[in-house]
């Protein structure tokens, strides 16, 4: 090994090891065993975040061949698990904690969020890693001809289909009102890179499918949010969810995808993105909203991020969410649960055009038309650096890989998401 661990880490990590084995599964342990084991992971958490302060460059560039290869995040937590076992979790780790309960989890994930946000902190290793995730994955590359071809793709979270030279991406989990989980995360990153790589599509559109539940029966909704139910039971992940949600399909809505036919003068294809929201976007769904470029609402819609109810960080909200609504707005909704109503004056700050639910189909129809024009493309992406960064959004993103971690096992959001584990939202 070309970068050596140090042996105070090692044994530290070794100690949580053998308290993981000698005390009983994670519930059943009394008062004294929790805090014995959890003093134990700090030390060893303590020491990793050192290390890293010194060695996540060297670290990266050994996992990546200095710099040859381009792994996301799972692929990149993987490898630093059979190379640097005492650095991050290991695949057995990982397996047996994805068994269980949120409540019942080791916490292992945690020790990954030290890890990335030591990488994504880095400016030689962050931004290598944000390219990396800018590329298209293997699953859209293979249903691209299909595509292509047809101008329908159906996936279990999201139907694609190309109108004219327009790409349609409908949210259709109508057994959760669109709340996502790692199935949902998965299929939008496919439908976006479907509609970035397809060369007849010149802007998107995205919208929720017509619903099931009996409450909101034969209505469209946009998104319940992250999925309450799957995080009480364990099935939301830091890095297959929570990282890949914002490194991957949001950070791609705003600065496109990597790809060879990209044009000469640009590194990746960028096309324009409209949003309709019917009934509401909860939580993840008011974040998706912050990075389109038309954003348009049936006015009996609601929008809201109830990160404080929930517990966790709401992705890049906090990053974004102020610089459409300024300081205070932001803060009364993130921190104290404030609902926006479409037809309220605060709701113009993050949204362009409010019409009657009947006019929202010729509404997506106008958006589109305006934005069909050359000009638009290299216009967003000139108002996209300049209003965010990516040496901004790197350095967020590296602090909120820790602390959402760090939310994912917090008492309080164990307790709150038990209470909502029958909720869709």
């Amino acid at each position: 090994m070309s970068v050596p661990l140090w042996p105070e880490l090692q044994e530290a990590a070794h100690r949580v090891d053998e308290l993981v084995v000698a005390l009983p599964e994670p519930g059943a342990r009394l008062p004294e065993e929790r805090a014995e084991i959890a003093a134990a992971k700090d030390a060893a958490r303590a020491l990793r975040m050192r290390y890293l302060q010194t060695h996540a460059d060297a670290v990266y560039a050994h996992l990546t061949s200095d710099g040859l290869e381009e792994l996301r995040p799972a692929e990149l937590v993987k490898a630093a698990a059979a190379e640097f076992p005492a650095l991050v979790p290991t695949a057995g780790q990982l397996a047996a904690d994805r068994s269980r309960r949120q409540a019942d989890k080791e916490g292992y994930e945690i020790d990954q969020g030290i890890f990335l946000r030591a990488v994504l902190g880095s400016p030689q290793a962050g931004p290598h890693l944000l390219d990396a995730m800018l590329r298209p994955t293997p699953r859209a590359l293979r249903l691209l001809p299909e595509f292509t071809r047809t101008g329908v793709v159906e996936t279990t979270s999201v139907r694609v289909e190309r109108r004219d030279d327009a790409a349609y991406l409908t949210m259709c989990r109508d057994d959760c009102l669109n709340a996502e989980d790692d199935q949902q995360v998965d299929d939008m990153e496919t439908a976006v890179d479907l509609a970035l790589l397809d060369p007849e599509v010149r802007v998107g559109v995205l919208r929720g499918g017509t619903m099931t539940h009996p409450r909101y029966r034969g209505r469209r909704v946009f998104s319940a949010g992250i999925n309450l139910k799957s995080l009480h039971s364990g099935g939301i992940s830091l890095v297959g969810f929570l990282l890949r949600r914002e490194l991957g399909y949001i950070h791609k809505l705003l600065r496109g995808v990597r790809t060879e036919d990209a044009p000469w003068h640009s590194r990746t294809v960028e096309k324009p993105w409209v949003a309709a929201v019917e009934t509401f976007a909860i939580g993840g769904g008011t974040q998706l909203l912050l990075v389109f470029d038309h954003v348009l609402a049936a006015s009996d819609a609601y929008l809201s991020l109830p990160a404080a109810r929930e517990g966790i960080v709401p992705g890049a909200g906090n990053f974004r969410l102020g610089r459409h609504t300024g300081p205070r707005v932001s803060r009364q909704i993130i921190l104290q649960g404030r609902r926006i109503r479409a037809t309220e004056p605060d709701a113009r700050l993050l949204i362009d055009e409010v019409v009657e639910p009947e006019e929202i189909d010729a509404a997506v129809a106008g958006a589109v038309e305006r934005l069909r024009s050359p000009a638009v493309v290299p216009n967003r992406r000139m108002l996209n650096g300049a209003e965010e960064p990516v040496e901004e959004f790197r350095r967020y993103m590296a602090e909120f890989a820790l602390q959402q971690a760090l939310r994912l096992y917090g008492e309080d959001v164990i307790g709150k998401v038990g209470r909502f584990a029958g909720q869709g939202a």
